[in-house]
């Protein structure tokens, strides 16, 4: 009987610790990029951004996100990684700048308007100890150091994605994605904390997935502080 018993321990799956990650207490920047798979000016942008995965200071001086939007779709070919709520949070940025009207691809750097040059250089002074442990059933558990009142975001990021097009401006494309947001999820800080769990994703054709977490003020959008990092 305990033969048997150790035999069924040894056979069962191991539960995976959970992913720690922790920012300097100096400021991340959030690098964002809003493109579409039906958009033929987007690959470059995303290949430069898919270069940031070799580039020193990624997850410790910036933490990238492309957020696919859905403005594109009505093109012929439907973006399967873009959502109304990646959507909303650009024209969100839009009309914090005084416009109306969105484009692809489009950076922002820390809640502004950003054109591509060199990857996000590190920033000087203090911006709070950003700490986050993630749990393979996407339960997240947050703490940041920092006086004032906050609100953490966090979203589940795909990489390694190839997507082959068939239709629209991209189509006959091959299409290589990087730093995709595949879920996000938001809550408020209550004394410096906050737990939260991310929704499921469709992880079809994802070869790696990584972290992004980000600080702002309550019912803002500019960043406080970020932090991330690598799943697998």
């Amino acid at each position: 009987m305990r033969l048997l018993l150790l035999f069924a321990l040894l056979a069962a799956p191991l539960a995976a610790a959970p992913a720690h990650f922790t920012s300097g207490e100096g400021r991340t920047h959030l690098l964002e990029l809003y493109p579409s798979e039906g958009c033929s000016s987007c690959p470059p942008a995303e290949a430069w951004l898919g270069g940031l995965r070799e580039a020193p200071g990624l997850w410790r001086d910036f933490v990238p996100v492309a957020f696919h939007v859905v403005y594109w779709d009505q093109l012929g070919w439907r973006d399967r990684f873009a959502s109304k709520e990646f959507t909303a949070r650009q024209y969100a940025y839009s009309s914090a700048w005084g416009s109306n009207t969105v484009y692809t691809p489009g950076f922002v750097l820390d809640g502004a308007e950003w054109r591509r040059s060199e990857r996000p250089p590190a920033v000087a002074g203090k911006a709070g100890l950003l700490t986050v442990e993630y749990a393979d059933d996407g339960a997240c558990q947050v703490k940041f150091v920092g006086a004032g009142d906050y609100e953490v975001h966090v979203a589940l990021l795909g990489g390694g994605i190839v997507s082959g097009v068939k239709a629209g401006e991209n189509e006959g494309r091959t299409l290589h994605h990087e730093f995709v947001a595949l879920a996000l999820a938001a809550a408020p800080l209550s004394d410096g904390a906050a737990e939260l769990k991310l929704p499921r994703a469709d992880d079809k054709d994802v070869t790696r997935h990584a972290l992004a977490v980000w600080i702002t003020r309550r019912g803002e959008s500019t960043p406080v502080q970020a932090t991330g990092g690598w799943l697998d």
